[in-house]
């Protein structure tokens, strides 16, 4: 069953994979038959605080070597694109990447001023030869940078929707 997700008009073609409270979302164009499986993310810290060093680990698996590529990473705010950049794969991962499990880690520092809410991340990662290898997306909060004492929630997938 291929389950469409609507946030207000914006618009994400992705199979859901509900991961705890923070639900990952693999691109359905292809019914996901991507070279890239996610297996799960791991948010640190989660929730995210505004002016601390932030990072999100997404376990994947490919059933072929990936030479190189690049990671799109753009992020919504209640539905509204506000950032956009893009890494080259080998900077996010080790290069080659070879058949089996590996890791992304992906690390930013956000200002002090980011206002807490829901914000929504999505990440395309394509390779050299291959236009698409996977697309996901996660939601996840921010909050002020008054607490300490968050503590990283490692996701594991609950439901599969395809």
């Amino acid at each position: 069953m291929v389950r469409w997700n609507f946030e207000g008009i914006f618009f994400f073609p992705c199979n859901v994979l509900v991961f705890g409270e923070t639900m990952i979302e693999i691109n359905a164009n292809n019914k996901g038959n991507y070279v890239v499986k996610v297996d799960g993310v791991d948010i640190s810290p989660n929730p995210v605080i505004s002016g601390k060093p932030a990072t999100f680990t997404i376990s994947a698996s490919t059933g072929q070597a990936i030479t190189g590529g690049k990671a799109v990473i753009e992020v919504y705010f209640f539905g509204f694109h506000i950032h956009q950049e893009t890494h080259d794969l080998c900077e996010e991962t080790s290069c080659p990447i070879t058949i089996g499990n590996f890791v992304l880690s992906y690390n930013q520092v956000l200002p002090g001023f980011t206002p807490p809410g829901s914000y929504k991340l999505k990440m395309t990662l394509s390779g050299a030869r291959i236009k698409q290898l996977t697309c996901i997306s996660f939601d996840f909060k921010i909050n002020f940078g008054a607490s300490e004492s968050s503590v990283s929630d490692s996701l594991s997938a609950h439901q599969v929707y395809i």
